[in-house]
């Protein structure tokens, strides 16, 4: 194991940890015939990662922000690159191995057409582990808002990433978790102090087919019993639904021509850790973080990379529809 290449420890505001990052290899293709030779027109490469995507636009945004998890030693370069380029404070522990590489094949003529396909990581052994606990224990001391998103890599359990979420919020940092399958039930249980399932996770989560918006309420209302002082589920095109103990708010898009939907979660979760940090009321945050998330969907790659986007962003935050539930 390597150790990490830390920048030295200061007051961040936020902490994005990505436990499972990729490199995400993204192809433009007229079409994809199974079976067959597909060439691509254009291609690109890029560091990502939930909580590294979500690093990226906090950080376009105006915030202070440190990244932490695991990194394959084989193949750091594009990683390191962007954190230098994104003013990103790397907390990062290295690891024996390659990250993952995940594959993205967008069709240039259809909305909504990529298909994924995700390959498998390095695995994480105990000192790896126990050296990750540290840096992100003493990151806490300062409290800022942390991110933990994203998958878990070969080694992680998913205890031990809810126990990770209690030791954080023991020092009186507050996290949001972003994950799914095991790990978001298990993450669920720590109670952090939000949580943002899409649709089909909290589905999964509960054992119960939802397709409602009321059954989207009474999932919902159950995680919130159960100690997350904020829920807040994604539902694509439908908008996104925010309860905690002011009650439920339900925020409408507009219709876009969609691209892609790879990184409209993470759009929507740096949406409302922005507005946290500026302390913006729940209505302000969940309709910026939902403009933000439909943003993200007219493009294949995350991030506000260009004026013309900050513009769009204005553009699109008046045109959200919010509702009280």
């Amino acid at each position: 194991m390597n150790v990490s290449r830390s920048m030295k420890n200061t007051d961040y505001q936020i902490v994005c940890v990505t436990l499972n990052p990729a490199l995400d290899l993204t192809g433009l293709l007229p079409n994809l015939c199974v079976g067959e030779l597909n060439r691509v027109n254009t291609a690109s490469m890029h560091a990502a990662g939930k909580g590294i995507n979500v690093a990226k636009l906090l950080s376009q945004l105006g915030a202070k922000v440190a990244v932490s998890g695991f990194l394959g030693s084989m193949n750091e370069a594009d990683f390191t690159a962007l954190f230098s380029r994104f003013d990103l404070a790397d907390h990062f522990v290295r690891v024996s191995g390659a990250t993952r590489i995940n594959v993205k094949l967008a069709l240039a003529q259809q909305e909504n057409a990529v298909t994924e396909v995700n390959f498998p990581s390095f695995s994480v052994d105990e000192a790896a582990f126990a050296h990750l606990r540290e840096t992100l224990l003493g990151l806490a001391k300062c409290k800022p808002l942390f991110i933990i998103a994203g998958s878990l890599p070969t080694g992680v359990s998913a205890q031990r990433c809810s126990e990770l979420i209690r030791d954080i919020q023991a020092l009186g940092a507050r996290v949001v978790f972003d994950s799914s399958k095991a790990a978001l039930k298990a993450g669920v249980h720590a109670a952090p102090f939000l949580v943002k399932p899409n649709q089909q996770e909290l589905s999964e989560l509960t054992g119960q087919p939802i397709s409602e918006l009321e059954q989207v309420l009474d999932a919902a209302t159950t995680l919130y019993q159960q100690g997350c002082a904020n829920v807040v589920v994604s539902l694509g095109a439908q908008g996104a639904v925010w309860l905690n103990a002011q009650g439920a708010l339900l925020a409408i898009p507009p219709k876009m021509k969609v691209m892609s939907t790879v990184g409209a979660g993470d759009s929507l979760v740096a949406g409302l850790c922005w507005g946290e940090l500026n302390q913006w009321s729940k209505q302000a945050s969940l309709l910026f973080a939902t403009a933000l998330s439909a943003l993200a969907v007219s493009q294949v790659n995350v991030g506000l990379e260009l004026r013309k986007d900050a513009q769009a962003l204005q553009e699109l935050s008046h045109q959200v529809v919010l509702q009280s539930l």
